[in-house]
């Protein structure tokens, strides 16, 4: 139970270690930063759960992922501008007693995401 996130890089087919990620809480047009972290060798926060059963709240949040970075620093050739610099994903949690699970699925030019479990 709580939040999760995990990055898979669809054009090499790995877990997205080494990208940057931020967790915000959002009230109307303002966001919060909660913590920033570079995902480990499987694409997860190092540190675990982004909040455990107990701390997660009802409420809307943002998880913001540097995109960009990663690739630029895999060595990929973007073009100026790229295509995706950061996305950024706004989910609302209804029951603080359910996991809630933010996966993404990235390349330079597509992403997708869904609730996991």
């Amino acid at each position: 139970m709580g939040l999760s996130t995990h990055v898979l890089d669809t054009m090499n087919g790995t877990p997205a270690a080494g990208m940057q990620v931020a967790l915000y809480t959002t009230q109307d047009e303002s966001a919060t930063l909660v913590n920033s972290f570079t995902l480990n060798q499987d694409g997860r926060n190092p540190d675990g759960m982004l909040y455990d059963h107990a701390s997660l709240r009802v409420g809307t949040y943002r998880l913001v992922f540097d995109v960009a970075g990663y690739f630029k620093a895999r060595g990929v050739a973007l073009p100026e501008p790229n295509f995706l610099n950061r996305v950024s994903l706004d989910f609302g949690v209804a029951h603080a007693d359910q996991h809630y699970h933010v996966p993404l699925l990235v390349s330079p030019w597509s992403y997708s995401t869904y609730r996991g479990s």
